[in-house]
């Protein structure tokens, strides 16, 4: 006899929970419920009750699982469940979806177009909670998605957008989860930090619970279950619902276990291992199927957990009566179910039930019946569309023919690339590339890494990837050509510039011209050129800049008379980079270019690098920071680790920028620790640079100087960063400290590193605040501050305001203090975001425009000088107080600080002027040199030193400046 359980035992607490969300979305407060626990523990189980409470409230249930045999497949879970709308019955072409659903043909096959690719993350996520809400407004939906641990990384970025956006609607999102490392249940306990989700974790069953379970499938009461029975099933389960269930249908099975006229009485031997107790008692269940039976799920456990029918009957020859009958049987014996929603789908109840299946079949006899899957497939669907391709490759792995599987991956890799899913896209290559390693199929090993190493780089996996290269000159051994050869070396040189690693990219760069030889394919010296123009940009050299636009330009050229769009994508947005410094015009209509080439080729990573440039363009010239937002959106959808850590790293210096101190230093932490960890130099560099420039802003000289010799540390010198870090820090920093001269000789060694080795990176100052200091130094007339104000880089926000201070200082010297006032006007709107320039520029005119007659001098100081006291720069709030003074302006004085004091100075009551005093006897100054820092008079310090002396009990000045020396160590 087969038992059944009729409830579902010691999920009291989930149903509540489960049953209050659907109540809440029911009242427009929808949400996510996580099933979390391990393999076998009920997940299904109670999700399928959740279904059926919905169905009870009239709510529809919307079913879709991942695939839990062979590779991940971009998503699948969601493809699944959303398909079933279209099986309703409901129109839905007709639905308010507006822009969003062209999105939805990358999950939904039926509204598929040529631009379903061109979609961002966060625009997909969009589109299916629409999608969601539309279809559900009358009653509200339950969206079930199961065995999410098994979902691709692209199904799990829609997932998070749902989770984050679920509240004010009526729909419930229930996943099931299982316990083990993976991405979902990252993204779970993610979700319960933040308050968005519900994570129910489902505990083994407890002796009690156990017991009710077993009376429940033996039809009678709990305590009248054997005690032996339940001593045995509650050892070998370890509370596991399948378990007990599976056990106990094996003492049953076995006639252990038998019911008389009284109740159920044990009356055989209990023992047996668990997992060949479990594999018998399945077994056992099947054979009552008979042989036909046997076979026919024989056959459906080949192909995997779920199993569609057509290709089972067409594998076995199994007649339509045959294959119902067998399947209403398996259906019956709670070994599969419906598959539900999908028509033509089964799955097996369990997946140890499919691994059981698998134990009783001989090595070639499950290859052999592999292969005729595999047949089966391919006759039914010759182009493998979706989830075929990757189906079939893992079939004919199982049959032992790993060169048409390694093949198979490799095409069902390069669609998930063309996708945009390099997660996914990685999973299918690398094990192309083994099996084709182990097979000898060169050209198809080659076809392999050709796709794979790109992907690597982008993902951020350079380890592996440089792994390759040592095991190049074997495939040249095996026959390949120089052509094949010469392009694998390319791949690996891109890879390198990626990483930052410009001396291995232009040694992979030399041997792929050396493989070439004299007078090579253009084809193939295309995609040569154009990396070597990145690295060339990379390269230390004062010609870099004009190598590169040369080897792009030729690279375009070539791209273009060929046809090679990926080609002509990447020499367009390096053109567009080095045209920045012309004109900003002409680098837009080059990214367009690259852009709408990129869309027409259906080549997403290299739409996502043009929307990147494009965002940085914007970011430059008008401190816009949404469409580098929608760019790295569109990076972490397609999984490019590089490009949404390059977009992070430049955040960050926004931040900086904006004075967001606070935000700025938690970003660079957390991002550094990331980019250091995958050897991402580039990103490291820049975010060190960002750190520093942090520490500048804020005066920090030590934390300076630590972040730089970071940088430092990671080939910081003659890269394109390297000018950055002495005008956004050093140069800053020495201006926080009132040391002007310190600063101009910061901006000239700016001017000396990008002459030796010219960046593309124009925020170093030359063209802002050094032209400023040069004009209030004199060093600078009209002329050069016309030529600097005319440039693309002058035009930029970051630059464009102290353009306008530097040009409102040139007026006012010029006798025309209206236009002065003007000119100071519009360098105040474009410094708007950026507080700390803004204070510094009216610090640093504001003498100027006194000794010139014209502005506000007075109120400019005063406001610089609360916003730097505020800041706790106090060099130059105390600068500005001593320019006030000197204007005959009442100066408020500032005596805060007092906790800075040591407790053993306090005691002694010393002030914090006199602090001030004491802190630079350390430096042994004389008494001119410490007015001029704290701006006093050297009367005053003296006598704050004679007071210092009394205090403290020193005897003399040189046991003070022993004192503070002492004092100073210990705090640091």
């Amino acid at each position: 006899m087969r038992s059944r359980s009729r409830y579902i035992v010691g999920r009291d607490s989930q149903l509540r929970e489960i049953e209050q969300a659907l109540t809440d979305a029911g009242e427009g407060r929808g949400g996510v419920v996580f099933l979390v626990g391990e393999a076998g523990i009920g997940k299904s189980r109670l999700a399928a009750e959740a279904v059926g409470m919905a169905f009870g409230r009239g709510v529809r249930a919307l079913r879709g699982r991942s695939s839990t045999t062979g590779p991940t497949v971009p998503f699948r879970p969601l493809t699944e469940a959303l398909m079933s709308l279209f099986r309703s019955g409901e129109p839905m072409d007709d639905l308010p979806l507006g822009p969003y659903r062209p999105a939805l043909g990358r999950i939904i096959p039926d509204w598929s177009s040529d631009a379903q690719n061109n979609s961002s993350m966060v625009i997909l996520g969009e589109a299916v909670l629409r999608l969601l809400i539309a279809t559900g407004k009358e009653h509200g939906q339950l969206l079930l998605l199961e065995d999410l641990h098994d979902a691709d990384p692209e199904t799990l970025a829609v997932v998070e957008y749902l989770v984050d956006n679920l509240e004010y609607t009526n729909i419930v999102l229930l996943a099931t989860i299982r316990t083990e490392p993976c991405d979902a249940l990252d993204m779970a306990d993610s979700a319960r930090r933040r308050g968005v989700g519900t994570v129910l974790e489902l505990a083994p069953l407890t002796r009690p619970e156990v017991r009710s379970m077993i009376a429940a499938q033996l039809d009678t009461e709990p305590d009248r279950v054997p005690a032996a029975a339940l001593d045995r099933l509650w050892d070998d389960s370890a509370g596991s619902p399948f378990l007990v269930e599976e056990l106990l249908q094996g003492m049953i099975g076995s006639g252990a276990l038998v019911r008389f006229e009284d109740g159920w009485r044990v009356v055989g031997d209990l023992r047996s291992d668990v997992s060949t107790a479990l594999a018998r008692g399945i077994l056992r269940r099947i054979d009552r199927l008979g042989p036909q039976g046997l076979t026919l799920l024989s056959a459906a456990a080949v192909i995997g957990r779920r199993f569609p029918l057509t290709v089972l009957q067409r594998m076995t020859g199994i007649d339509d009566r045959g294959l119902l009958s067998h399947l209403h049987a398996g259906v019956a014996a709670q070994l599969v179910v419906p598959d539900e929603p999908a028509p033509d789908w089964y799955a097996f109840r369990h997946s140890l039930t499919a691994e059981a299946l698998l134990t009783q079949l001989t090595p070639g006899n499950r290859a052999a019946m592999s292969g005729r899957a595999a047949d089966a497939v391919q006759a039914l669907y010759p182009d493998l569309e979706g989830d075929w391709c990757p189906l079939v490759a893992e079939l004919r792995s199982q049959a032992g023919d790993e060169a048409k599987a390694g093949r198979l991956f490799t095409d069902a890799g390069l669609r998930a690339l063309a996708a945009g899913a390099i997660g996914s896209a990685i999973t299918l290559l690398s094990r192309a590339e083994r099996l084709l390693a182990g097979s000898q199929d060169v050209a198809g090993r080659t076809d392999a890494l050709e796709a794979l190493l790109p992907a690597l780089a982008e993902a951020g996996d350079f380890t592996r990837a440089f792994g390759f290269a040592e095991n190049l000159h074997t495939l040249g051994g095996s026959g390949l050509s120089t052509t094949r050869l010469a392009a694998l070396h390319t791949r690996l040189a891109k890879v390198a510039h990626t990483a930052g690693r410009w001396e291995d990219g232009n040694r992979q760069i030399a041997q792929a011209r050396t493989l070439l030889g004299g007078t090579p394919d253009e084809r193939c010296t295309a995609s040569i050129d154009v990396t070597a123009a990145y690295l060339a940009l990379d390269t230390p050299g004062p010609d870099r800049t004009q190598l590169a636009e040369k080897l792009a330009h030729s690279a375009l050229q070539a791209a273009q008379r060929h046809g090679l769009a990926t080609v002509a994508c990447q020499a367009l947005e390096l053109l567009a980079t080095l045209a920045r410094e012309r004109d900003f015009d002409e680098a837009t209509a080059l990214l367009e270019s690259a852009l709408h080439t990129a869309e027409q080729h259906q080549l997403p990573l290299q739409r996502m690098y043009a929307l990147t440039r494009i965002g940085g363009n914007n970011w430059l010239t008008e401190g816009a920071t949404a469409p580098l937002l929608a760019a790295r959106a569109e990076a972490q959808r397609l999984g490019s680790a590089t490009i949404v850590y390059t977009i992070d790293g430049i955040m960050i210096l926004d931040a900086v920028l904006r004075a967001g101190f606070t935000a700025a230093q938690q970003s660079a932490e957390e991002c550094l620790a990331v980019v250091q960890r995958l050897r991402l130099a580039p990103a490291t560099r820049y975010v060190l640079m960002a750190r520093a420039a942090l520490a500048a802003h804020r005066g920090d000289r030590p934390a300076m100087e630590e972040s730089l010799a970071g940088f430092a540390d990671w080939d910081g010198a003659g890269s394109q960063e390297e000018p950055l870090t002495r005008g956004l820090a050093r140069a800053f920093c020495a201006l926080m400290e009132e040391d002007r001269a310190g600063a101009v000789h910061e901006m000239r060694a700016v001017a000396d590193l990008e002459d030796t080795n010219p960046s593309t990176y124009y925020l170093s100052g030359r063209y802002g605040i050094g032209l400023l200091l040069d004009v209030l130094s004199g060093g600078a007339d009209r002329a050069a501050y016309e030529e600097i104000a005319a440039t693309a880089p002058g035009r930029m926000r970051w630059n464009r305001q102290f353009v306008h201070f530097a040009g409102a200082v040139l007026l006012g010297r010029e006798g025309r203090p209206e236009e002065a006032a003007a000119a100071v006007a519009e360098a105040l709107r474009t410094a708007d975001p950026y507080t700390t320039a803004l204070h510094l520029g009216l610090r640093l005119i504001a003498e100027a425009a006194y000794e010139d007659g014209w502005g506000e001098p007075v109120a400019w100081l005063r406001r610089a000088e609360e916003h730097f006291h505020q800041g706790g720069v106090a060099a130059v709030a105390g600068a500005c107080r001593a320019a006030l003074r000197r204007m005959g302006a009442p100066v408020h004085q500032r005596r805060t600080g007092s906790s800075a004091i040591p407790d053993v100075l306090r005691s002694q009551g010393v002030t914090v002027r006199e602090y001030e005093v004491f802190q630079l006897l350390a430096e042994r100054l004389g008494n001119k040199d410490i007015a001029d820092r704290l701006y006093i008079s050297p009367r005053t310090v003296e006598k704050h030193i004679a007071a210092l002396g009394t205090k403290t009990g020193r005897p003399n000045r040189a046991s003070l400046c022993e004192l503070s020396a002492s004092l100073a160590a210990s705090a640091s």
